[in-house]
């Protein structure tokens, strides 16, 4: 399942506003969605977006894809430099080297058992 954060219309004829949601890629734009991350409305700028942060990173650490419009929404409201901050990994200690194992020697094979014959009466 390609999970994407994008805009769902819910706006009237001429007069739109959008949620900002994290629907399944296959669902239609203003059908079901999974969860609602926040609210946009056009008409009052990207700066009076509504977005709840911790909805936000959760789903782009889930791995889902945001939409163009979404994106840029969230670079204005400086998301995606959180995002990337808590994306970046501290440095890993090295492990010690390991010691070169001391070789083992074969087993030794059991020797073959002698079969005996019956005496033919």
């Amino acid at each position: 399942m390609s999970v994407k954060i994008r805009l769902t219309r819910i706006g009237r004829h001429k007069d739109p506003f959008f949620r900002i949601v994290a629907a399944d890629s296959r669902f239609a734009r203003d059908g079901r969605y999974i969860e609602q991350i926040g609210y946009f409305d056009p008409e009052k700028g990207v700066e009076n977006a509504v977005i709840d942060e911790e909805l936000a990173l959760k789903w782009l650490n889930l791995g889902a894809t945001p939409s163009d419009t979404v994106r840029a929404v969230f670079n204005r409201k400086g998301l995606l430099e959180k995002y990337s901050a808590s994306k970046v990994q501290p440095a890993k200690k090295e492990k010690p080297a390991k010691k070169p194992a001391a070789k083992k020697e074969p087993a030794k094979k059991a020797p073959a058992k002698k079969t005996t014959k019956k005496a033919e009466e």
